[in-house]
């Protein structure tokens, strides 16, 4: 039997997936990983002691935008490259256009702070533990979207692993954002985003075993 003729044949009894299927599934992993990681922060991490008056300010909502629009960022592509051959590149282009933005914006926040007072608000407080703590977030996350990858049709694994992490870290990062007092955009800029961006690495390595065909 020729190659088509057993494509025919294994394609034969299957139908088309329902239409939104993709989408109510990764936004079900969206709002059950969103919850997951708010009650992690709260058990794990506590929620910061000035939430209420950080709520009356922009920084908790520039953090959380920035996040969530990464975030926002891994899911369209995700939900391009769970097709066979579709490609991620709205989203990744949408991700790696408002990390630009950010970034620069910190470049001009620490150019336009004394030289002497610039590493204080680049590292923070918690420099060394930002990352970390969001890729441990993004980490329940990342396993229910690469099982919910499953059921679906990726062919590019380490492609659909990568935007499936950067789905997660984005996630994570938003809600890590109810614990951390930083309020530096150079701090956001380098620290949040190398936490997303160790979650997106983490996903491309595991794509291609998590989710090839057996």
């Amino acid at each position: 039997m020729d190659t088509e003729k057993l494509i025919d044949a294994l394609s034969a009894d299957l139908s088309p997936a329902p239409a939104g299927q993709v989408s109510r599934g990764l936004g079900g992993v969206a709002a059950v990983g969103a919850l997951v990681a708010v009650a992690l922060v709260v058990w794990w991490l506590g929620l910061r002691a000035d939430l209420m008056d950080a709520m009356q300010g922009p920084m908790l909502w520039i953090k959380a935008t920035y996040a969530a629009l990464l975030g926002l960022g891994g899911y369209l592509a995700l939900e391009r490259l769970s097709r066979p051959a579709g490609s991620g590149r709205v989203g990744v282009l949408l991700a790696g256009a408002i990390l630009v933005a950010l970034l620069a914006a910190g470049v001009f926040q620490l150019m336009a702070t004394a030289p002497g007072a610039r590493m204080e608000l680049w590292m923070g407080n918690s420099a060394r533990r930002c990352p970390a703590y969001i890729l441990v977030l993004a980490l329940p996350i990342l396993a229910g979207t690469l099982l919910t990858l499953r059921r679906f049709a990726p062919t590019r694994l380490a492609m659909a692993g990568g935007a499936a992490g950067l789905f997660a870290g984005g996630v994570a990062a938003t809600a890590y954002g109810l614990h951390c007092p930083e309020t530096s955009v150079a701090f956001l800029a380098t620290w949040y985003s190398l936490g997303v961006a160790l979650s997106a690495g983490l996903g491309a390595a595991l794509g291609p075993l998590a989710l090839r065909w057996r």
